[in-house]
C-alpha cells in the first residue's frame, strides 16, 4: 500500500478505486457480495473505507485476476482456505512492483 494509505484512517471511494485500479461499481458489487466488506456510510450514503477494507479489496482482487477465480463462490472459498497465502503474495507483488518502480527511476539517471 502506498504512503498516502498509512498515513489515514478512512478512504473515500475515490480514493480506494485509484488505489486498486478497481470501478466504482466493482467496490459497491463487492460489498453486497462480501459481509466482510463493510465501508462506513454517512447520512449521504458516501462511503469510508479502512485500512482493512482496503486489504481485504485487495486479497478479492488478487484471487479474481491473479488466480483467475472468478466466481463469488469460489473466491468466498479461496478466501476462507488461503487467506493467509494469498496475504504472503499480494505483499510479494507490492514489493516486486516497488522495486521495479526504483529500478525504472535508477535506470532514468543514468
Amino acid at each position: 500500500m502506498n504512503n498516502m494509505a498509512d498515513s489515514k484512517i478512512y478512504y473515500s471511494i475515490k480514493e480506494v478505486s485509484e488505489m486498486t485500479n478497481l470501478p466504482f461499481s466493482t467496490l459497491r458489487y463487492w460489498e453486497e457480495q462480501f459481509e466482510e466488506l463493510d465501508p462506513r456510510k454517512d447520512g449521504h450514503n458516501n462511503r469510508y473505507y479502512t485500512k482493512e477494507n482496503i486489504d481485504f479489496i485487495k486479497r478479492v482482487k488478487y484471487i479474481r485476476d491473479d488466480l483467475k477465480i472468478t466466481r463469488i463462490d469460489a473466491i468466498r472459498r479461496e478466501l476462507k482456505n488461503a487467506s493467509r497465502q494469498v496475504d504472503v503474495r499480494i505483499r510479494a507483488a507490492e514489493t516486486l512492483q516497488r522495486i521495479r518502480q526504483e529500478l525504472v527511476e535508477i535506470r532514468s539517471y543514468i
